[in-house]
């Protein structure tokens, strides 16, 4: 079963797969896509706020977080990465608990980009928002590094983040009965 759609002008067939006995997600993957990471990346930036500064989690968000930095000229980016890394000078962290990840996973950010964040506008991106725990691990992070949130971007949306008022998305994905019909 797949689930036929049109994103940033393009048209793209999504596999469904099994979330639990009763939903039915469409898989959206921008790895290994340009095409349409290079289109989602300009649509959003035609919609995007001002800022200073972009950030996404790893991993799914980086092709697009990359595109959009790359597209707008801005010099960095960061990553809200899933582990720490040897490189990093330091970290604070926040868990979460994401509907395509099993199990709570945690959120790092080195301190030297806590330290660049302070005090700037940051706008935080992702490839699919669902339940927004994902965005909320990101807002703790930002938070927590002093940084001004002035918006938050996804490529989808997808149920309970449809038609939240905080989140910007270019097209809404919808959830699947296990018949492959709209829920």
């Amino acid at each position: 079963m797949e689930y036929k759609m049109t994103i940033a002008g393009l048209e793209r067939s999504l596999p469904l797969c099994k979330l639990n006995d009763e939903i039915y997600i469409a898989a959206f993957v921008i790895f290994g896509d340009q095409e349409l990471t290079v289109a989602a990346a300009a649509e959003l930036l035609k919609k995007a706020p001002e800022y200073d500064y972009l950030i996404s989690a790893e991993a799914k968000g980086i092709p697009l977080v990359h595109e959009m930095a790359r597209q707008n000229g801005d010099k960095k980016y960061f990553l809200a990465r899933k582990a720490p890394k040897l490189y990093m000078t330091g970290v604070f962290g926040v868990e979460v608990d994401s509907i395509t990840t099993a199990g709570v996973q945690k959120l790092y950010l080195d301190t030297l980009d806590a330290e660049l964040m302070h005090g700037k506008r940051i706008l935080i991106v992702d490839d699919v928002i669902s339940t927004g725990n994902s965005l909320t691990a990101i807002e703790r992070l930002v938070k927590g590094a002093g940084g001004n949130i002035v918006g938050n971007m996804a490529i989808l949306a997808e149920g309970d983040a449809i038609g939240r008022e905080d989140i910007i998305y270019l097209e809404e994905l919808p959830l699947f009965k296990p018949n492959g019909e709209l829920l």
